[in-house]
């Protein structure tokens, strides 16, 4: 059964941490560049994919766009050596940039979005937006922008031209959603040239761009005791710092008796399929290559996957005070009672027996408490990386994560005391 809470786990140092990587991480791009810089301070180095790779003992890691795949290979570690793996994802649900941004009607200027991910249009409404992302340049280069100020805004119609906005507010995707930044004639090239003009480069030199807006309104703490924390992109940048924490914190020890690796991949929120997705080859391709640099053969990877475990982490729901029927009643997760333990089995979570078995041990060994997560019958459950990478690589698989409200929100909330019990309980199970 899950254990009672720590008091020492309300030191908030982790949270403090996990607000700096939300605000510096606004793109799947910084997402992965926040958490590579934590890993090169640990003693990690970055390898690249078009390079002979040695099997030497140490942390490497591998990026590919917004994807990053982390290992760290302990002293004595064969080629046989199974795997302990964290899965997380970079990307979250916003508005995405159209390749002709320009746009605009009666006299505003606009910006042309595409919705991308699961998302609760009406929570993008009169907020505070920026724009980040990369620019791809003439000769190879990319450069990332972070705009973290107030650009745009996608204005709600006042409530005395829509009398019935309480009864249900019904927005269509294409005309309603569309920002403004300014007044006057739509200007080609206008929004090029002002990102163009903060990263530094020449607008003629940006040939290619993978922009999204973010709520420039900062993370921070809530409540009248700070219990709880707000921000854009907890689901799922909030697993990614704990799964960086945690492989840092288990390379420092040495790596313990498995090869600890952190998978953070893009695009879960659109079905994984992609070059840097869980349905890509990029995480089977780096454990492969990782087998045979310490002079193993095809039957040693088979050998390694056999014995190799993935935990996927990512956020789930907390109990709504406001929607408690919408919840399975015999299962209502709350903040700051730990990691949920995440089941479906329709196989939408790749949790089973042996996976919860792992799970528990994990978080015993490290002391934390947690929680089991189970749809309502009557509720469609969602999904992650963990039945993907079970699948795709036959691997015992295990989902948990964080209990949260107003998942895929502009922002979210989540107790503030979770992060670290979800980071100490990843740390214990990459211990093996």
């Amino acid at each position: 059964m899950p254990t009672a809470a720590p008091t020492a786990y309300f030191d908030r140092a982790h949270t403090d941490d996990l607000i700096s990587y939300l605000a510096a991480s606004p793109s799947p791009y910084h997402a992965v560049a926040s958490a590579t810089e934590r890993l090169e301070k640990a003693g990690f180095r970055q390898v690249a994919e078009t390079e002979a790779w040695d099997g030497r003992a140490g942390g490497r890691f591998v990026v590919r766009g917004g994807a990053l795949i982390a290992w760290y290979v302990p002293e004595g570690a064969g080629p046989e050596t199974p795997f302990r793996i964290v899965g997380a994802h970079t990307d979250s649900p916003t508005l995405r940039v159209k390749p002709r941004p320009d746009t605009g009607s009666e006299g505003w200027r606009q910006i042309a979005v595409e919705i991308y991910g699961g998302v609760p249009l009406n929570t993008w409404l009169d907020r505070d937006l920026g724009i980040s992302g990369r620019l791809a340049l003439r000769g190879g280069s990319t450069v990332l922008v972070h705009l973290d100020e107030p650009l745009l805004r996608v204005p709600q119609l006042a409530i005395h031209l829509d009398r019935q906005v309480n009864d249900g507010l019904k927005l269509d995707r294409q005309r309603h959603l569309t920002p403004i930044w300014g007044i006057g004639p739509v200007e080609e090239g206008a929004l090029l040239d002002h990102v163009a003009g903060h990263a530094g480069v020449a607008a003629s030199d940006i040939i290619g761009w993978d922009l999204m807006v973010h709520d420039v309104q900062p993370p921070s703490y809530l409540g009248r005791d700070r219990e709880l924390l707000a921000s854009a992109r907890l689901d799922n940048l909030l697993s990614v710092h704990a799964g960086t924490a945690a492989l840092s914190a288990v390379a420092a020890a040495g790596g313990g008796s498995r090869i600890p690796v952190l998978a953070a991949f893009d695009h879960e929120e659109t079905g994984s399929e992609s070059d840097t997705g869980a349905q890509g080859p990029l995480l089977g391709n780096v454990l492969e290559r990782s087998v045979l640099s310490r002079g193993g053969s095809p039957e040693d990877r088979a050998r390694a996957l056999a014995g190799t475990i993935c935990l996927s982490a990512d956020m789930g729901h907390a109990v709504h005070p406001n929607y408690s029927e919408r919840h399975e009643p015999g299962h209502h997760p709350v903040p700051n009672g730990g990691p949920i333990l995440k089941t479906n089995v329709n196989q939408r979570y790749a949790t089973d027996a042996i996976g919860r078995a792992v799970f528990t041990d994990a978080c015993e060994r490290a002391g934390v408490p947690w929680q089991n997560f189970v749809s309502n019958n009557a509720m469609p459950c969602g999904t992650t990386i963990g039945p993907i990478t079970a699948a795709r690589l036959g691997i015992t698989t295990v989902d948990c994560g964080v209990a949260a409200l107003s998942m895929h929100s502009s922002r979210e909330l989540c107790g503030a005391d979770d992060p670290f019990l979800l980071a100490s309980a990843l740390k214990g199970f990459l211990e093996g």
